[in-house]
Order: C-alpha cells, then sequence, then structure tokens
C-alpha cells in the first residue's frame, strides 16, 4: 500500500510517464523517446511542462475526455521509479493508473508494442520503476533496434541508446513517436486491450 501525501495538486484521471534522461545533450537520443513521446502528447493536449514537482516537469491536461498528467521525470533513467513513485503520491493514483513509454532495444525501429503488466526486461528505467510500483501498471514500448534484423548492434547497448537516431532512421523514428502517442489516446480513451487490438499487430502503419 501507498501512502498518499496530503497535496493541493490538480486531480487527474490518469498519469502518463515518459522515460528519458533530463538535459539537452540527451534530448535526440534513442533513450529519450519516452521523453519525446511524451512532449507530442502534451502538444496534443496543449499542455506546457510548466509544473517542476515528484522529481520532474508536468504538463496537465485533458487527452480523449480525460484529465492527464504528462511527466518526464529529471531524476535520469536508471532512477526513474523514484519519481513514478512521488508522482503517484502527488496525484493520489494506484499504479494501474499510470502509463509509462519508454525506448526498447528489443524491437526495431518503429515497432510500437503495448503490454497492461509485467517485468522490466532489459531496461534499466523501468526495473527501477517496477521496483518502486510493481509491475502492474500499463507501458508502451517503442523500439529502437536497427530496423533491418540482420544489421548488428555494433557498440555496447548502453552506448548505442545514448546515440541520436541515424539520418536515414529519422523519419521511422519520427513516425514511430507518433504512432506511439496515438496508442497512448487510444488506450486512454478504450482501454489498453483495445490500444493492443489495433498497435501489436504488425509493424508500422
Amino acid at each position: 500500500m501507498r501512502f498518499f501525501q496530503r497535496s493541493s495538486a490538480p486531480r487527474v484521471d490518469r498519469l502518463v510517464v515518459g522515460l528519458g534522461n533530463p538535459g539537452d545533450g540527451y534530448a535526440s537520443t534513442r533513450h529519450n523517446v519516452g521523453f519525446q513521446v511524451a512532449s507530442r502528447l502534451a502538444k496534443r493536449a496543449r499542455a506546457e511542462f510548466a509544473t517542476k514537482a515528484a522529481d520532474a516537469r508536468i504538463a496537465e491536461g485533458t487527452l480523449a475526455g480525460l484529465k492527464v498528467a504528462i511527466a518526464r521525470p529529471q531524476t535520469f533513467m536508471n532512477d526513474s521509479g523514484r519519481a513514478v513513485g512521488k508522482l503517484l503520491d502527488r496525484y493520489r493514483l494506484d499504479p494501474s493508473d499510470v502509463l509509462v513509454v519508454y525506448d526498447d532495444v528489443d524491437l526495431p525501429l518503429g515497432r510500437v508494442r503495448i503490454r497492461p503488466k509485467g517485468g522490466p526486461g532489459t531496461h534499466n528505467g523501468v526495473r527501477s520503476v517496477v521496483a518502486e510500483i510493481g509491475e502492474a501498471f500499463p507501458r508502451v514500448r517503442c523500439g529502437v533496434a536497427p530496423a533491418d534484423p540482420a544489421k548488428e548492434i555494433e557498440v555496447e547497448l548502453a552506448e548505442y541508446v545514448l546515440q541520436p537516431f541515424a539520418a536515414d532512421e529519422r523519419d521511422a523514428a519520427e513516425a514511430m513517436i507518433a504512432r506511439a502517442a496515438e496508442a497512448i489516446e487510444v488506450a486512454l480513451r478504450d482501454g489498453v486491450e483495445a490500444a493492443m487490438t489495433r498497435f501489436n499487430g504488425g509493424g508500422p502503419a
């Protein structure tokens, strides 16, 4: 059981958290796809990341008819769980009310996959979130591995995810970010299962 703190924060129906690293130097890297999806959602909600609280930058607005808080943790990736825990306390929400979006090196570039719950896989940021709030939260995974399955990653994974997308990957990355944002809106409006049915099958649409 989480212990909720008294707060004057506005009530929201859902929380969306994009994982990434703060700072301009990380902004365009593969590891910051979660931040980029969060920024796209904030634009759709006509909301600014004007609030600094709970170790995060927060934009509050309306998506799919729901009041939402969209957050970008400022704790650095490997400590993302600390911010997510504080955000749940701030808004008095349960883990099932938060949707986490992040990059995934186990999926090829362009793929979007939605899961209602589960373990962290190989992602250290998600591992931190799971350690803080458990596994019972929905998540949207955005592929950042090479689109060509025959192409190998020639550097350490930690180095690979901190690189920007190559010039010939940027269009696919942008399309994936837009697709992930759309998937989140569908999940908010129609439920996670509906979003899974629509977006999990096959590759990019």
